[in-house]
């Protein structure tokens, strides 16, 4: 990992305000949401989904920003259909029978490189759970084997989300995922850096000091 990475300063200061922006876009379509089982428990927790998406958002550059905002303003509900590929996973039966047949059709090479890039991140999740396994296991459990009816996975969750990207927004996200790794960055440290600022908490070993007690 690299801990030299400056996570706390924007070198493009239009980054927190189209940030806020786009959590608070994904905020009203979260609240159309559907679920099987009657509205959600965390789609009225506002202060919780507002930490978790803007400290994923103030870790990408301007360009990717602003094609996943137009994604948004595009007149489709980008929240419902993330939740409707997870169920793929959690939910097979009901996701084949009711909500595939409403969403678009994922080309072969789509797939082959949106599981790249789940690849990618999966080696940074787990490198993160060795590193801060205090941290690591208020995480979502990484591997869709381990997703059930109640339980969705990182790697389930973020197939679900790249699903949902413009060709144009999944290019850009591929570009940005690519520098990261090539700078040897781990992304999930940068995101979880922020959550845990977010939360109140001086660095991430604070956070893991405080949560190892």
């Amino acid at each position: 990992m690299n801990s030299n990475s400056n996570t706390h300063s924007y070198a493009d200061p239009r980054i927190p305000e189209i940030a806020e922006d786009i959590v608070n876009q994904e905020w009203k379509q979260f609240q159309l949401v559907n679920n099987e089982g009657g509205r959600a428990n965390c789609q009225g927790n506002w202060p919780t989904f507002h930490i978790m998406r803007l400290s994923q958002f103030l870790t990408w550059n301007y360009d990717l920003l602003e094609s996943y905002r137009e994604d948004l303003n595009s007149g489709r509900n980008l929240l419902m259909e993330k939740y409707a590929w997870m169920m793929q996973s959690t939910e097979p039966d009901y996701f084949h029978k009711d909500l595939e047949p409403y969403l678009l059709r994922i080309s072969n090479a789509r797939h082959q490189q949106q599981e790249r890039i789940i690849n990618m991140q999966l080696v940074w999740a787990l490198d993160f759970h060795k590193h801060y396994p205090h941290l690591g296991d208020n995480m979502r459990v990484l591997h869709t084997a381990d997703d059930t009816k109640e339980t969705t996975s990182f790697e389930t969750y973020l197939r679900g989300e790249l699903s949902t990207y413009s060709d144009k927004t999944l290019d850009l996200y591929d570009q940005f995922i690519t520098l990261k790794a090539s700078e040897e960055v781990n992304l999930t440290e940068e995101i979880i850096t922020w959550t845990v600022r977010l939360n109140g908490y001086d660095s991430i070993e604070s956070a893991e000091s405080y949560l190892s007690i």
